[in-house]
């Protein structure tokens, strides 16, 4: 057997615990040098490719040697290129000033051109002077000073700057360009001029590949189509989508659109807007608010839900709808001309200083001016309460002109806590003037209780049976009762009412849920006099 020694014949000075040291100098010793700046492959020196002169000088004030490039200068520095007529290069500070004709070029995309350059290798950062141009891939970026880090593809400038990308122009004073993200970050009189739109903002980024901009301070979009107002958002001009928020507001040239948060689709025509949603139609000085709403603005509609009203705007007496949905289509006739048709659903509640009403669902068209209104309505006009199996209002210059109920057509007006005036019939028509109704008038199975006073005495009641009756109203009282075509009857003295509540079939006092202000048509219970809780919700008259 053969024995190796592999120590055998070491000098004795050499031990085995140098060995080691040395193994272990020859393994860190690669770290150390990539550790090292000197081997840095980002902290090498700039270097010269091509000139046509290349002059060394002395530099008195900092008594180093300069280089002096002339004549189609080529420098290379990491992964970027530099070219320009004439150049000084200092290798001690890793530095470069270049003069007339700079192009710096990074990558495959990004080119940048001026007329002065200083480059410091060590830091990697360069500014350019003088007719300033940044080109990336489709953007073009115009200035007169700009402050670029090469080692993060930064560009920055602060002297008013010009970008155009795609069919947009952008300007603003202060500007960051960060390169690898496609981003600009903008401030101070912020403006974008597209063939459709101008933009204008205080603070702005914009996303050159997605061509979006997003707010972030008050912003202005005017255009052809649209113009918007909000202090946060983003606005896609690629696809001309925008959604924003805080002060947002939509004029999309049909409504002008208020809310929370709105996004819009020009293209498309199509929006949503979220709390606090307020859509105006100034043309017909029409006002809807919600709490949520969608809507198309080509051929015009929309749907509000969660607290929705509309309002018809009038100088003397505006009217408030509530109910749980409401919304609105275009209808087009026979001879192509469109008109809008509105519904509401569920819960529907009135209000005017003039009339009041509710019902579980109405509609109103904007071709006749109609406000039909269904299952159980009730309205109030005045002392006067009106119930039917459906309602019609015709209405005109935004003021009630007719009312029209059909089937058990009921009015009543109360005279104190037991007694009503009565009067019912197959069909009624309600006519007004100045918005107060003036007379009515019942045909078809005709009755009427009505009491006669003396001052505020009861002096006796009138109960008659007729084909017609006409009512005469005053200051919203029952002046006068004329029947016709046969009309039965009698009076009762006023000894013999005493003990007597007389009632016609069908009679329902419901002046519980009459709306007595703009906010009770949000109400959903009012507590009686006797403190009982009515639900509005309830069917009274089942």
């Amino acid at each position: 057997m053969v024995e190796i020694k592999i120590f055998r014949y070491l000098p004795d000075f050499i031990s085995f615990r140098h060995l080691i040291y040395v193994a272990l100098f020859l393994c860190l010793t690669p770290v150390l040098n990539s550790q090292n700046p000197q081997n840095n492959s980002r902290k090498k020196k700039i270097e010269l490719v091509y000139a046509d002169v290349d002059d060394l000088v002395f530099d008195k004030l900092t008594g180093k040697d300069v280089h002096h490039f002339v004549g189609k200068v080529h420098l290379k520095h990491n992964e970027i290129t530099m070219w320009c007529d004439s150049a000084h290069f200092s290798p001690d500070n890793n530095q470069v000033t270049a003069f007339s004709r700079i192009h710096i070029e990074q990558g495959d995309t990004l080119d940048l051109y001026g007329n002065y350059l200083f480059y410091d290798g060590k830091s990697e950062q360069a500014l350019v002077k003088d007719n300033v141009e940044l080109i990336d891939k489709e953007t073009h970026l115009f200035t007169d000073k700009i402050d670029y880090d090469v080692k993060n593809r930064i560009a920055r400038y602060n002297t008013g700057g010009r970008i155009t990308n795609a069919e947009n122009t952008l300007t603003s004073i202060i500007g960051v360009y960060y390169v690898s993200q496609n981003l600009f970050h903008f401030k101070d009189s912020v403006k974008i001029v597209n063939p459709d739109y101008v933009m204008t903002a205080d603070t702005m980024d914009y996303n050159t590949q997605t061509e979006t901009s997003f707010f972030a301070g008050p912003t202005k979009v005017v255009g052809d189509s649209i113009n918007l107002y909000c202090e946060k958002g983003w606005y896609d001009t690629r696809h001309d989508v925008t959604s924003i928020w805080k002060n947002a507001v939509i004029d999309n040239r049909q409504q002008i659109i208020h809310g929370d948060s709105l996004y819009f689709d020009d293209r498309t025509g199509y929006g949503e807007s979220f709390r606090n949603v307020v859509i105006e139609d100034t043309t017909n000085k029409l006002v809807i608010k919600g709490n949520y709403a969608w809507y198309y603005k080509q051929p015009e509609q929309f749907l509000v839900t969660d607290k929705a009203v509309f309002i018809q705007v009038s100088e003397k007496d505006s009217l408030f709808l509530h109910a749980d949905t409401i919304s609105a289509v275009t209808i087009f006739d026979s001879t192509a001309i469109g008109y809008r048709l509105m519904k509401a659903f569920h819960g529907c509640r009135i209000f005017s200083k003039g009339l009041q009403a509710r019902c579980d669902s109405l509609s109103y068209s904007f071709q006749d001016s109609v406000i039909r209104l269904y299952t159980d309505p009730v309205i109030w006009s005045e002392e006067n309460q009106l119930t039917a199996d459906s309602m019609a209002i015709f209405t005109k210059n935004r003021q009630a002109e007719r009312l029209e109920l059909y089937n058990t057509a009921f009015v009543t007006s109360q005279i104190d806590t037991v007694r009503y005036n009565q009067i019912k019939g197959r069909s009624l028509t309600g006519f007004f003037k100045n918005n107060e109704l003036y007379k009515i008038d019942i045909r078809g199975n005709g009755e009427s209780i009505y009491y006669l006073l003396d001052g505020n005495d009861v002096a006796g009641v009138n109960q008659t049976k007729s084909a017609r009756i006409e009512i005469l109203v005053e200051k919203g009282k029952i002046s006068d009762i004329f029947e016709y075509d046969n009309p039965e009857g009698f009076i009762d003295p006023p000894e013999l009412l005493k003990s007597k509540e007389i009632r016609l079939t069908g009679f329902a006092w419901l002046e519980e849920l009459r709306p007595k202000k703009k906010s009770d048509i949000f109400l959903e219970f009012i507590f009686s006099q006797f403190g009982e809780g009515i639900n509005l919700n309830k069917n009274f008259f089942g």
